[in-house]
């Protein structure tokens, strides 16, 4: 095969075409593709994400200098031009600044002297043309040398994109002199309003994207942590120094040479982050959602190590990244106010420069923020780092950045001695137990490094994900927003969404506790021994350490323990059984743990992430709480069963065979899915038929109860929600009609439910590979066996369960449906025909576990056109509650399967 020709020729060549556009665009997309592929090959054998992100801006600089000098010299000759002829090609913004990821937009201008001419409106047509053909994004502007500067000075979008302009093609005296001109202008003109732009711009942009640092699936480029962040300290920094490459000499005056390193290592990491997305994405993607985490740690070069797989270690160091980025922002705001201090204003507050000291020795209010006197002040005391944030919670203030970046240089000053130091850990049992913002001060302390210093328990889940489709955050960010879920309880701030929480947690004896165990309740993720052996033996360390009495380490350690077993039992288990009630009263042993345990399970479900806490499972723990608590005082079960839920609608079903309908929601609380209850004579399969109704008609059960009452009427009530997460029916009132007139036929027997069509999964769900679980208890009730069952969630899951169980001649006297992300956890107490417990025989059992494992193993349907390896899911932030619950007797009749 011989060599091709140069590019020039070749392109003069297509130019001689009956269609020269698409000759044109054929030779480019040959030659950019294969330079593209020659990048994208040098990325996977572990080249730098800044260098290939120089090397993709190289090969589209290529593709536009020949394009352009075909256009200029070949289509449209001007062998001398004349001064208003004159036009040069800039790169601006990202692509200015000489990095591009595989698919980013290029932000070109064409520049001339003045007013466009005949010429230049022809070659910017002919090259947009081509570039579109040629599929790419192009930000394409046209003007002349005075609309640049106009804007420069006007518009602070086109300032940020002038600020990296670079010659590319084209007459290079015109290019070099607006660019000369334009840093003139920036340097003389005042830098705060472009500073104080950028920051706001940071902080809109943040709040778009997702406020939170910790999002499990964070936007690489413009989430809190992200490139946009490195991007605005450049844009500061060339605005305070225009003609320096980069703002490089701005840099190394405002940042510590480690610092420096911190900038380019995050920068660094995060462009070979951004490259892989793309070219894992087949797109312009910049969010790191769960079906592309396994594919770019992969490509990344990361493995699992022990129980931990290799996409959770690559998202931990992603965060942290994100996490030094910010710390790297205050470290350059901090020195950026210093430098400015003689202007009198504040740059990223813009409020008149004051100081005044506090009645503490070694701290003042700057700005109106909380600082130090100086640098030495940490040294001199470190106890000192603690009261910081005592003072930046009792007086409501934000820490300074210098301040902030104090602590940050600060670490190496935690040694063991100042943890075990008394006046430090009173000083960090203030901010957590009685601060009026915890979650606001422990981030900040988070931020700097120093909660994870000081308590090194905590430093081992910094930045830690779990792959599932469950918590929205890392283990940290979700656990402060659990500690500050409590103080707004405390604070009466969520009585609409948790009443009981709000009625009892101020008759809990000792706040300090909880709000401990809240803080620890999940430093065993991780570990060996599993998430809540390991998280008691951490929490007892760190409770020994900060100097805790034994009495009350005790009760921590079983709060760490046992913060599962309320929402366990609430959500998988018949609270109405009497076997149910008296196995948790005897696993809690007493009211004060009651409490505890309810405000902190309520704290720790709704900081899993937007939406997860809801009506539904406030009614199930609040069901439970008010029976156990009934029983610790001797009283008679309380709290309505399930029979009661709908008294008018069973009267109604007596007299006619079957009734159904959607009932409101009890009380104020936030409505995540729509209720369906159905009551009807009970008969073999009923609840199968009307789970198959649920999955024909799309309703994805999130919840599902089952009662019998003793003249066999049954009454099954559903959570149900549309394919989009919504509560079923919300957007279109008829189809909920339609699914409660269905429901109630096929509960008649009038109409055999129709078998649903299989319906494709999201990409993201299809990531998970969730390993299936099938346990048959016949410990865990008197009257019934418990059925557990645990897999991949997908639609019309719960019906072909129910159905399984059907053919087998097996009566559900009870359902608990719950979802954990990818993963669905469903219990059944069931009965043999005769309305006894299944017998106690493993050979009797064989098929019916073989059955189950046949539904929970069926194979997903994929999204269309999408091949997706799915990664073990991980499930350290659910139980198996048949793994620990107290029984009357000793062990299941069958497990079979195992965690993830």
């Amino acid at each position: 095969m011989t060599d091709l020709p140069p590019l020039d020729d070749r392109l003069a060549h297509a130019a001689l075409a009956s269609d020269v556009r698409v000759a044109v665009s054929e030779v480019l997309r040959e030659t950019y593709e294969a330079a593209r592929a020659r990048v994208a090959r040098k990325l996977e054998a572990g080249l730098g994400g800044v260098e290939v992100a120089r090397l993709y801006c190289a090969a589209a600089d290529d593709l536009l200098s020949s394009l352009w000098r075909l256009a200029t010299e070949t289509l449209y000759p001007a062998p001398n031009p004349t001064e208003g002829e004159k036009l040069a090609l800039v790169a601006v913004g990202g692509y200015g600044r000489g990095v591009l990821a595989p698919f980013s937009d290029l932000d070109i201008l064409f520049l001339r002297p003045w007013k466009s001419s005949g010429r230049s409106e022809q070659v910017t047509e002919f090259m947009l043309y081509v570039l579109w053909d040629l599929g790419l994004k192009v930000g394409a502007a046209s003007r002349s040398i005075d609309d640049c500067l106009k804007l420069g000075r006007d518009d602070m979008t086109v300032r940020t994109a002038l600020l990296e302009a670079r010659f590319l093609v084209g007459d290079e005296d015109l290019a070099e002199g607006m660019m000369t001109r334009f840093r003139e202008q920036v340097s003389k003109a005042d830098p705060r309003p472009f500073i104080a732009a950028k920051l706001e711009e940071r902080n809109q942009r943040q709040i778009k994207a997702g406020a939170v640092r910790y999002k499990v699936e964070p936007n690489v480029k413009d989430g809190k942590g992200g490139l946009r962040d490195l991007n605005t300290l450049f844009w500061i920094a060339r605005s305070l120094d225009p003609a320096s490459p980069l703002g490089a000499s701005v840099l190394e005056a405002l940042l510590t040479a480690r610092e420096r390193r911190s900038f380019e290592e995050a920068f660094d990491f995060l462009w070979r982050v951004r490259a892989h997305l793309h070219l894992t994405a087949g797109r312009a993607e910049e969010k790191l959602t769960f079906d592309l985490q396994p594919e770019v740690a992969r490509r990344m070069g990361w493995r699992g190590r022990g129980d931990e797989p290799a996409v959770e270690r690559f998202m931990r160091r992603y965060f942290l990244v994100a996490r030094d980025v910010g710390a790297l922002t205050r470290a350059m705001s901090a020195q950026l106010e210093a430098r400015q201090q003689k202007h009198t204003l504040s740059l990223s507050r813009l409020m008149p420069n004051r100081r005044r000291r506090l009645n503490v020795e070694g701290f003042v209010v700057e700005e109106g923020r909380l600082s130090t006197t100086g640098p030495d002040v940490f040294a001199q005391d470190p106890t000192r780092l603690l009261t910081l944030f005592v003072l930046a919670d009792r007086h409501d203030l934000d820490l300074h950045p210098e301040a902030f970046s104090a602590v940050s240089r600060s670490l190496s000053l935690v040694t063991p001695a100042l943890r075990r130091n008394p006046v430090a850990a009173q000083a960090f049992l203030d901010v957590l137990a009685r601060g009026q913002r915890p979650y606001r001060v422990l981030t900040l302390m988070n931020e700097t490094g120093l909660l994870g210093r000081f308590l090194p328990e905590w430093g081992r889940i910094v930045g830690q994900t779990q792959f599932n489709m469950y918590h929205a955050y890392t283990v940290d960010e979700h656990t402060l927003q659990a500690v500050g879920i409590i103080n707004d309880i405390m604070r009466g701030k969520l009585q609409e969404d948790h009443p009981l929480a709000t009625e009892i947690v101020h008759r809990i004896a000792d706040p300090e506790v909880l709000m401990l165990a809240m803080l620890l309740h999940d430093v065993g993720k991780g570990g060996n021994r599993g998430q809540l052996e390991d998280g008691a033996i951490s929490a007892r360390r760190a409770c020994e350490r900060l100097g805790i009495d034994s009495r009350r380490i005790e009760l921590v350690v079983w709060l760490v323990r046992h913060h599962l077993a309320l929402s366990d039992y609430a959500q998988k288990r018949d609270v109405t059984d009497p076997d149910t009630i008296s196995a948790f009263a005897a696993l809690v042993g007493d009211p004060e743990r009651l409490r505890m345990l309810l405000v902190l399970t309520a704290a720790d479900i709704r900081a899993v992430g937007p939406g997860v806490w809801n009506s539904w499972k406030g009614s199930l723990m609040r069901d439970l709480y008010g029976r156990v608590d009934a029983l610790f005082r001797g009283e008679a079960l309380a709290g309505p069963g399930p029979l009661e839920a709908a008294p008018d609608l069973m009267d109604r079903a007596r007299r006619t065979g079957a009734a159904a309908q959607a009932l409101k929601p009890d009380g104020p609380e936030t409505q995540a899915a729509t209720r369906i209850v159905v009551a009807a004579s009970d008969r073999p399969g009923l609840f199968a038929d009307l789970a198959t109704v649920l999955a024909a008609e799309g309703a994805d059960v999130v919840g599902a109860r089952v009662a019998t009452a003793p003249d066999g009427m049954a009454l099954d009530l559903f959570e149900v929600q549309d394919g989009a997460g919504l509560p079923y029916g919300q957007a279109e009132p008829r189809r909920l009609s339609r699914l409660v007139q269905a429901l109630e036929n096929a509960a008649l027997g009038r109409d055999a439910p129709a078998v649903p069509v299989d319906r494709p999964i999201s990409a993201r769900r299809a990531a998970f590979e969730v390993r299936p679980v099938v346990m048959i208890d016949t410990g865990a009730s008197e009257g019934a066996t418990v059925i557990e069952v645990s897999g991949a969630d997908r639609p019309g899951l719960l019906a072909d369960l129910a159905r399984t169980l059907a053919t087998h001649g097996i009566s559900v006297r009870s359902a608990h449906v719950a979802s954990f992300g990818a993963r669905a956890v469903d219990a059944f107490y069931v009965t043999d025909d005769g309305g006894s417990p299944l017998v106690e025989s493993v050979a009797s059992t064989v098929a019916l576990r073989a059955a189950l494992e046949s539904v929970l193993d069926q194979a997903p349907v994929l999204p269309a056109g999408r091949r997706i390896v799915p990664v073990r899911a991980s499930t350290r932030d659910v139980s198996e509650l048949s793994a620990s619950s107290v029984r009357r007797k000793p062990t299941p009749l069958v497990r079979q399967g195992s965690p993830d």
